[in-house]
């Protein structure tokens, strides 16, 4: 539920920027790259030390903290028009339209641009700062609840809120802010993080202190716990991880490299599809719903990306970190398809809708087996730190691949960028479709070659 409502807040703007925003603040595809790419890196950042707070804190009060600075954040969105025709006229606007209608005067279309873009990156910055929370503290969940053998089929049921965030979101957000207004959207959409706190306080204990968690239930739970015999003593004396400590070892460079070779692509068709179907096929964000719906809805099949790995444990015999990997290459060769979705699409705009869909089905099945990674072979006192250290690699390739993706559009539409047949805006995105397509099996293998067989961390 937390990672839909993540998901839904992160979407509002791109299902609201093309028509709705950059008319109103005379936003270029740049400006829109500034904002989602500064966002990957606040994003970045705030894991690095999310993943230490979550550590600190706990998984519940940790939790409890960064869907509530989220929230405040998805709601800052709207008054940033407000804020705006204030900065630009000198003259606080009395409501929304009112702002609207302030701005409509003002001739300096470039001061108006400029003043939006840097309080949108206020908002996404507070934005950030809480959703680095989620994946720390969700992983930290999965680890405490379920053992190592389960927490990839665990980990891909919380991860389909990635998904499911994105499908309810075209359904919802373009006609909200069509019917209310921009600024109703990321307000209404932004309260709903509150309503999860209320359930989340009263729902959540751990494990060991749930009444509902019987004795049977809570040895399969703790079944690894003999392989970290040594690490137990520490983490129960709360020894924190430090950084340094952490980047001696090659297993969290693994995770980082497989983090930096995927996050860009996933966080690029987050951010620019609506975009895309707008620029390419002239699909306004209500005319392309029902396309992003059956995009995200394809990339449910996620969940059997989750299952996989049990299998190969299962009755394949493997360690879990041999049948994760063998998993993750599968998952890898599958992206390629995005290759052929530009030169396929002059058919119909859906077979690039299809094929995006699958790639991102794949990411995700990736995605949650990489996350695994950690809890097979670090303790849980460390998990949060890695994960925020993954997270800021991520972070940065979602940076250069998103304020990259802003500058080459721009590029594109207003020169005569030419590639294999494809002109200005379409050939700028065949170029980062090529570059989706094939960052996965570099990743992989980078990480194989960092840590060919498994092995478990007993240092930390």
């Amino acid at each position: 539920m937390a990672l839909t409502i993540n998901y839904m807040d992160r979407q509002v703007l791109s299902l609201t920027w093309k028509d709705f925003i950059a008319p109103e603040f005379h936003w270029t595809n740049n400006d829109y790259g500034t904002i989602t790419g500064l966002f990957s890196i606040f994003y970045a950042v705030g894991m690095l030390f999310a993943g230490r707070f979550m550590d600190w804190m706990g998984t519940k009060k940790g939790f409890m903290w960064a869907i509530g600075i989220w929230s405040l954040g998805a709601c800052l969105h709207a008054f940033c028009g407000l804020a705006t025709a204030a900065i630009v006229t000198g003259v606080w606007p009395e409501s929304f339209r009112g702002a609207v209608e302030a701005l409509s005067v003002v001739k300096n279309t470039t001061l108006i641009a400029s003043v939006s873009v840097y309080l949108f990156v206020i908002a996404r910055f507070v934005l950030a700062i809480g959703e680095a929370g989620n994946f720390p503290a969700s992983i930290k969940a999965v680890a405490e609840y379920f053992p190592k053998k389960d927490r990839g089929f665990a980990t891909s049921i919380f991860n389909s809120g990635a998904a499911i965030g994105p499908l309810i979101a075209p359904l919802t957000i373009p006609f909200l802010a069509k019917a209310y207004g921009w600024e109703m959207a990321f307000i209404i959409i932004g309260a709903t993080g509150f309503i999860w706190m209320a359930f989340w306080v009263f729902l959540y204990k751990k494990p060991e202190e749930n009444k509902w968690v019987n004795a049977a239930e809570l040895t399969y739970i703790q079944q690894d716990e003999k392989e970290f015999e040594e690490l137990k003593a520490a983490s129960t004396l709360e020894r924190k991880v430090t950084y340094r400590q952490a980047f001696r070892h090659k297993q969290t460079w693994a995770f980082a490299a497989g983090k930096f070779m995927s996050d860009g692509a996933w966080w690029f068709f987050l951010f620019w599809t609506p975009a895309y179907l707008s620029s390419v096929y002239g699909l306004d964000s209500t005319q392309s719903a029902p396309q992003i719906f059956v995009m995200y809805a394809i990339s449910m099949l996620s969940l059997v990306g989750g299952w996989l790995p049990t299998y190969y444990v299962d009755k394949k015999r493997m360690n879990p970190y041999e049948g994760r990997m063998k998993s993750m290459l599968i998952f890898a060769f599958i992206p390629l398809i995005v290759l052929f979705a530009q030169p396929l699409g002059y058919i119909s705009v859906w077979i690039p809708v299809i094929i995006i869909g699958v790639a991102l089905a794949a990411h995700q099945s990736w995605s949650a087996n990489l996350f695994s990674t950690i809890g097979d072979m670090f303790p849980k006192h460390a998990i949060g730190t890695i994960t925020g250290i993954g997270g800021l690699a991520g972070g940065i390739a979602s940076f250069i691949m998103n304020k990259g993706s802003g500058v080459l559009f721009d590029y594109g539409e207003s020169s005569s960028l030419s590639l294999l047949g494809f002109e200005g805006i379409e050939s700028g995105y065949f170029i980062v479709f090529c570059l989706c397509a094939v960052t996965y099996l570099i990743g992989w293998s980078i990480m194989k070659a960092l840590v060919p067989k498994y092995k478990i961390i007993t240092e930390l």
